[in-house]
């Protein structure tokens, strides 16, 4: 009864909700972002003259567009695109790759492995031990967003056109390191300019953010705690050059690292994070982290 009370107090999270279901899918890219940033921002998207972070991510959703995007961010294709540009060594092995679930023969699989979908973000399957494994709710969970429309829902353009499958990866956790860290470098037309490590997800994630020599930066977004006490990488310096590599020539991308007995895995590239609904502690670096972004050009179309 609470949950419903609080979308009864407020409307706006019952559109956010029908938002998030596809069930404005008819709605053109541009009048669809302007509509869902209002609810979620509570402010017009200025698109004529973007100024702040959040905008100008919006922004890149609809005038940024090539073709390597949509390999980037497909999770089993950017292997090769990884591979190409810095070497597999960096590369997290792929155990099998698949249209359905019903393709997966468990009995060939590991002890322990990760089933994700290539095309989504946030269904993965984590499996530490495949006598434990519930193969019901791995099935349920991985057939849901299988099914999920990725692009419909966030508009995020570089998702349109990934084919759906599922992908098997080898687990790389280890008794020394049971939970790993995900090392996100914010890549500013080429260049690394801040540092997100977010830690703890099995238990209470916490995102803490640090600039490129590793000195604490106070900044939060949304509610999630921070770890000033983690240390700084033995890899860092090489984790920043390989993300530069790869973010050449991009206004704005993400790329993700771990580092596991000291070698360094790629994680993931991210044009969008929070999908550009971040909610920043202090509210200035919205602006800061705004500047930082160099559209490519200019889009002189009336809003």
């Amino acid at each position: 009864m609470s949950k419903i009370w609080k979308y009864i107090k407020k409307p706006k999270l019952i559109l956010i909700y029908l938002f998030s279901k596809n069930c404005f899918w008819f709605l053109p890219d541009k009048i669809y972002l302007k509509m869902l940033y209002k609810l979620k921002m509570g402010k017009r998207l200025n698109l004529n003259n973007p100024q702040t972070f959040n905008e100008k991510l919006q922004w890149l959703k609809l005038y940024d567009r090539k073709s390597e995007y949509t390999k980037m961010v497909d999770k089993y294709e950017v292997k090769k695109y990884v591979s190409q540009i810095i070497g597999e060594d960096y590369v997290i092995p792929t155990i099998g790759i698949y249209d359905k679930f019903e393709d997966i023969n468990f009995k060939k699989l590991p002890e322990q492995f990760v089933i994700k979908c290539t095309h989504d973000s946030g269904g993965n399957v984590i499996c530490k031990d495949k006598e434990k494994l519930c193969y019901g709710f791995a099935k349920k969970k991985i057939k849901k967003h299988l099914k999920r429309n990725y692009y419909a829902v966030s508009r995020e353009w570089p998702y349109k056109n990934v084919r759906p499958r599922i992908i098997i990866e080898k687990y790389m956790a280890t008794k020394e390191q049971p939970e790993l860290i995900d090392y996100k470098f914010f890549c500013f037309g080429g260049k690394v300019k801040i540092i997100l490590a977010c830690s703890e997800r099995s238990k209470k994630l916490k995102e803490t953010w640090f600039d490129t020599d590793w000195n604490y930066i106070n900044l939060k977004e949304g509610s999630c705690e921070t770890d000033k006490s983690i240390k700084k990488p033995t890899n860092l310096k090489s984790m920043i050059e390989l993300s530069e590599k790869l973010s050449k020539r991009i206004a704005f991308v993400r790329i993700d690292f771990y580092e596991i007995d000291e070698r360094i895995y790629f994680s993931e590239i991210t044009f969008f994070p929070k999908s550009g609904y971040e909610q920043f502690e202090p509210k200035e670096y919205n602006n800061i982290l705004g500047n930082m972004i160099e559209l490519p050009y200019t889009q002189k179309n009336n809003e």
